[in-house]
């Protein structure tokens, strides 16, 4: 778009808390106590989309002054999942684990679950671009923008805590 002469404002966020975590490795937490991913000992900087709709908030508030800048929205840091998997632990109060997973069996248990071929593919290149280093960067442009830090995976797992626990049914 900015070849265009439009006045436009890029906004890229990185990979989603909410897709990378609650879509994509929710199950595996709450069941197995594993974030079983394909992306290696790569580094990631998740952001919240609540985070994103902030910052586009801010920008939509007085967009004139934008115009023109591009914003690589980040998390809170950027680490590892086996970092990250000690952030579900400390929260959830029980270990959980990273175990990296093969690429084409994590495309294949997707394609079964019926995900959408498209979709597959798309995931399959940002999990190849996560292991090449892309996701591997941090930025304070959304504290810039919202005047808030970004919101952390200890505070993610904190709020969403119910969606990687098993709930217990019990007999009466």
């Amino acid at each position: 778009m900015a070849w265009s002469g439009l006045p436009v404002v890029t906004v890229r966020p990185t990979v989603f808390l909410e897709s990378l975590f609650l879509r994509l490795a929710a199950a595996g937490v709450r069941d197995n106590d594993e974030l079983t991913l394909p992306l290696g000992d790569s580094r990631t900087s998740p952001v919240s989309s609540v985070d994103v709709a902030r910052a586009v908030s801010a920008i939509l508030h007085e967009p004139a002054s934008h115009i023109g800048h591009v914003y690589n929205l980040t998390g809170f840091e950027s680490a590892d999942l086996h970092h990250y998997a000690d952030a579900f632990s400390e929260v959830l109060g029980r270990t959980v684990r990273y175990r990296d997973v093969p690429l084409s069996a994590w495309t294949d248990a997707l394609r079964g679950f019926g995900v959408p071929t498209h979709l597959v593919n798309h995931l399959a290149a940002m999990a190849e671009l996560h292991m090449l280093g892309r996701y591997d960067r941090l930025t304070d442009n959304l504290s810039k923008l919202t005047g808030r830090a970004p919101t952390s995976m200890h505070d993610f797992v904190k709020l969403h805590a119910a969606e990687f626990t098993r709930s217990e049914v019990t007999a009466v």
